[in-house]
């Protein structure tokens, strides 16, 4: 399988505070990675490192074979990442945002399907600040497939959303998956985690203390449930 990122020792610190701490991970094609870790263990400076959103200490990224920092613009055709709702203006209706967002691309994908892939097609007429918690929630995964990306960055991506609406995203992203989207994903939920991902990476602190598959994640634990492996990982039991 092609290798689309590529991380090899990256490092970030903010004076004396070590947010990232030697990061490697590799992601394949049509892979889904998990990034975990509680709050303030990385994940985010993490992924905005990688990005090049924020610059590293030390280290190397590689991302379809270019240079997030420098090959900004060529990625930003093929990479997309999911925002949060501070982003997006609340005044304007879900179908003037969804065309704005595809006119930025040389190549969108049909946001009338995405929507109804996501069940909110009968809201393209309504105001961003009128949707619900779980349906602007579902819109901010649409907004981050319409420019047909290579490669997505989903933060947190079901939250909010009830356990069907939850499988259906999963089952939308499998099928992306299925056709060649690799997905790196942070998460919560970690029934979501072995739903979705091929390989998960942990960390605690800033230090990766587990990278592999969920499988591997409970056999090298002292536990045979995920959930329980991933809390003695990420120390938020006083491991």
């Amino acid at each position: 399988m092609e290798e689309v990122v590529n991380v090899r020792q990256l490092s970030k610190s903010y004076g004396t505070k070590i947010a990232v701490n030697n990061l490697n991970l590799t992601v394949k094609k049509g892979m889904v990675l998990g990034l975990l870790g509680a709050n303030g263990a990385g994940k985010s400076t993490s992924i905005e490192c990688i990005l090049g959103t924020k610059k590293a200490n030390s280290g190397k990224v590689s991302i379809l074979g270019m240079n997030a920092i420098t090959q900004r613009k060529q990625l930003f055709q093929k990479v997309s990442v999911q925002f949060q709702e501070s982003n997006y203006q609340r005044e304007i209706k879900v179908n003037e945002l969804c065309e704005e967002t595809a006119s930025l691309y040389k190549e969108s994908m049909d946001w009338h399907k995405l929507l109804k892939e996501f069940h909110i097609l009968d809201k393209e007429k309504s105001l961003v600040k009128d949707l619900s918690g779980g349906e602007r929630q579902r819109l901010f995964i649409v907004l981050a497939l319409i420019g047909n990306p290579q490669i997505v960055f989903l933060d947190e991506l079901t939250t909010g959303l009830d356990v069907k609406a939850r499988r259906e995203v999963w089952l939308t992203l499998e099928n992306l998956k299925k056709n060649g989207l690799t997905i790196v994903l942070t998460s919560h939920f970690m029934d979501e985690v072995e739903a979705l991902c091929d390989v998960i990476c942990i960390l605690n602190k800033g230090n990766t203390v587990f990278y592999g598959t969920v499988e591997e994640a409970i056999k090298a634990s002292p536990y045979d449930k995920f959930e329980d492996a991933y809390l003695w990982y990420a120390d938020e039991e006083g491991k």
